[in-house]
């Protein structure tokens, strides 16, 4: 725990916040241009909502066990003594006299909250551009497994500068990166079938909608036919009158009426 912190690399301006967000602005990119693309509202929707659920769920769980756990970062003694000289009671028991909120934040090393963020965003758009790019095809095409691995690869590279930095211990990364693949896994699978199913590149509602669209199409289907068959008969029913015809309205009416039955009964 004598480690001492040098800064945060992953610190834009000073704000950790900002570069979290990362995690979460880059998927929602790679959606847009998808949606740009292909003009489908259902799957900009819930890939936007499943990540949404992914980074607010994980950033829940891991700040509770932070606080549940309080393990030491490993730059905790500095944060304690930060002139380098450790006190102690006569009683054996330690004496900081660092700043409190440098203490406090120093209770919080298990897990790695960058590690499980990065991985909760960009392992969901991992597997988002898995089921996108069809990269379980059995195709055996190695490019499309290098674009699902480069969000992951950022992913780990982030986990590894909290190690270098000081901030956290390699088994707080370890769980933290699994935190945030278990629950982007989880809420993936909510609005998206498996990235191995053959429907893995689109979201369950789009196929539910299509199949809907399927349905009406086909109930609508044999009264339409019907319905023309009755007009028809009527237009030659109308030339059989203006040619002096006296049985055409006869022959008219007892065609209509078996034709609307049918369009009853298949209606029913």
């Amino acid at each position: 725990m004598a480690w001492r912190n040098l800064g945060s690399l992953c610190s834009f301006w000073n704000f950790r916040s900002i570069f979290q967000m990362y995690a979460v602005l880059l998927p929602i990119a790679v959606f847009v241009l998808f949606y740009a693309r292909r003009k489908d509202v259902y799957d900009l929707h819930h890939s936007t909502l499943g990540l949404l659920f992914a980074v607010l769920i994980t950033g829940v769980v891991t700040d509770a066990i932070k606080n549940a756990v309080g393990r030491p970062r490993p730059d905790f003694f500095w944060r304690c003594f930060p002139d380098g000289k450790d006190v102690y009671d006569q009683w054996g028991g330690v004496l900081c006299h660092g700043k409190d909120s440098d203490i406090k934040e120093g209770h919080k090393s298990f897990p790695s909250g960058h590690a499980s963020w990065s991985f909760a965003g960009l392992g969901f758009l991992s597997l988002y551009l898995c089921g996108k790019i069809k990269a379980f095809d059995r195709k055996g095409h190695v490019a499309k497994l290098c674009i699902v691995f480069l969000p992951l690869l950022a992913a780990s590279l982030v986990g590894i500068s909290r190690v270098d930095d000081y901030w956290h211990h390699w088994q707080d990364v370890f769980a933290g990166g699994l935190l945030g693949l278990v629950v982007a896994a989880f809420c993936y699978r909510q609005f998206f079938p498996s990235p191995f199913n053959d429907e893995g590149w689109g979201p369950y509602a789009y196929f539910k909608a299509l199949e809907e669209m399927r349905s009406n199409s086909h109930a609508a289907s044999p009264v339409n036919a019907l319905s023309v068959q009755v007009m028809g008969a009527q237009n030659v029913t109308e030339r059989r009158r203006q040619n002096g015809d006296p049985f055409a309205a006869l022959s008219a009416d007892r065609y209509t009426s078996i034709r609307l039955d049918e369009i009853e009964s298949g209606a029913k």
